[in-house]
């Protein structure tokens, strides 16, 4: 899930690892895990059940410095904290410790006549030493979620989590710490810098979520060593609200999933195309809906996540002015609160300067990450369509409607990830792939996907030698025969 790098101005102290010298520092420990990985320990299937196990566990051990560390650095519930961040990790590692087999098995595949008599295979080998990079909006879930992969493929790893969320850092410090061994899999802190010596060393792999401007970085950095990357990333993602639509159950998914981690969250709903005849019904449902999620008072509702920094606080309190609020609009310094907030933009679809008059105002052309909600009316979903597909691809598309409209929309647009009558939940499968397309991202993983994301595929032909047939061989004297076959 990607952050805005805009909001990235808490500070940190270093790791002590960097007294040694960073470059030096980072060195030692890319060299010991190459030459761990090297070893072969990790190419044994029980090893790898067995360190997926050791991370099982200590997700249960750590559940409650988790939680709390969560509670400390983004005020996020318990509740929350649970289902979004440690439930999707533990879920994750289920499902590969249930199918590591199937995966990893060496795999037949066709192989034509003109190859007689050979047999064809592709084997997954892991590719190596891996560095996974993580923001600070769940901390816990897109640092380890990526690792779970990186185990069940049998690499090692360097973790670097955000120094944006301290408390939760160190704790996963620890637990990493506790469970594993360094030339295994290692946790490097510390803030911009830090990133930038990581990134000059070279990886098998780089696994980074973030910002789409941070992940051009990344991939200019990676490009020096030729390392392939993926990059998860973001973008503004459009939710429909058609006429067709259920307004009142729309209004409550969109709410949940717009308010969930108070908007900071790459996939929430990052602006709302509303058809014209049911843009006040749904107004109305949204402020029930916010009732009903966060009590009538938001800001003191225990499951209502704060802005991560102050950076951040007044850089999405600053979208407020860009249009008339409708719903909401309390913001709170002290305690970095915004209140959720639908914003009249006063820019209908069927405007034609639309997108002149979008592209003027940053809370349609930047990502919000945070609780406002502008809202363009429209009157047809072909004027949707030419909106979404003028722009760059995101990382999620909502439609609330019909679902055969919904379907024929997606056909017509890309995304990332879509849901049709509902918010965020395509995250929450982990049998199917999670990832963005163009600048939202490139490569996804959960599930198969994440053990294929840190595994080579390898193509093996293995050829018999009980015969050796001569048409393939110089000078080609059965050529005529041959040239039928193949």
């Amino acid at each position: 899930m990607a952050i805005n790098h805009t909001n990235q101005t808490t500070e940190m102290s270093e790791s002590p690892l960097l007294g040694r010298g960073r470059g030096e520092a980072f060195t030692s420990i890319i060299q010991a895990q190459r030459a761990y990985f090297r070893s072969g320990a990790t190419l044994d299937i029980n090893f790898r059940r067995q360190m997926l196990k050791k991370l099982q566990m200590a997700l249960t051990k750590w559940e409650k410095p988790l939680t709390e560390a969560l509670w400390i650095d983004l005020h996020k519930s318990y509740e929350e904290a649970y289902l979004t961040e440690l439930s999707i990790v533990m879920g994750e590692v289920k499902n590969h410790l249930r199918h590591i087999g199937k995966w990893s098995r060496r795999k037949h595949r066709p192989t034509p006549i003109k190859m007689f008599p050979s047999r064809s295979f592709i084997v997954s080998e892991p590719l190596g030493n891996t560095l996974i990079m993580a923001p600070w909006n769940y901390p816990v879930q897109l640092l380890l979620n990526p690792l779970v992969g990186a185990i069940s493929a049998g690499c090692t790893a360097v973790l670097k989590p955000s120094p944006y969320v301290p408390t939760v850092s160190a704790v996963i410090e620890k637990m990493v710490t506790d469970t594993f061994a360094p030339e295994y899999i290692a946790v490097v802190q510390g803030h911009r810098e830090v990133n930038q010596a990581l990134l000059a060393q070279r990886f098998d792999l780089i696994f980074f979520t973030g910002s789409p401007s941070l992940g051009k970085m990344v991939m200019e950095a990676a490009s020096k060593h030729l390392t392939p990357v993926i990059l998860e990333l973001g973008g503004k993602s459009p939710c429909i609200v058609d006429r067709t639509a259920d307004i009142k159950l729309a209004a409550k998914r969109v709410a949940w999933g717009k308010t969930l981690n108070s908007g900071q969250t790459c996939i929430a709903p990052d602006y709302l195309l509303i058809h014209e005849e049911v843009k006040e019904e749904f107004v109305k449902a949204f402020a029930h809906a916010i009732k009903e999620l966060h009590g009538k008072d938001v800001k003191t509702h225990k499951h209502y996540v704060r802005m991560v920094n102050d950076r951040a606080f007044e850089r999405v309190k600053g979208y407020l002015a860009e249009g008339d609020i409708l719903y909401g609009g309390r913001t709170d310094a002290a305690e970095r609160f915004i209140e959720p907030t639908l914003l009249d933009t006063h820019i209908s679809l069927s405007d034609s300067d639309a997108d002149e008059k979008a592209g003027a105002k940053t809370v349609l052309t930047e990502e919000i990450f945070g609780p406002v909600f502008p809202i363009l009316p429209f009157k047809t979903l072909d004027e949707v369509t030419g909106y979404i597909t003028r722009r760059e691809k995101p990382l999620a598309f909502y439609y609330f409607g019909h679902e055969a409209d919904g379907w024929n929309i997606i056909r017509h647009t890309s995304s990332g990830g879509a849901c049709i009558n509902d918010t965020i939940m395509h995250i929450a499968n982990e049998h199917i792939p999670f990832g963005g397309v163009g600048n939202s991202g490139m490569g996804g993983y959960h599930g198969e996907e994440s053990f294929r994301v840190f595994s080579h595929r390898r193509s093996v032909v293995a050829t018999g030698t009980w015969i050796d047939l001569p048409f393939r061989y110089m000078p080609y004297k059965m050529f005529g025969l041959v040239k039928k076959i193949v």
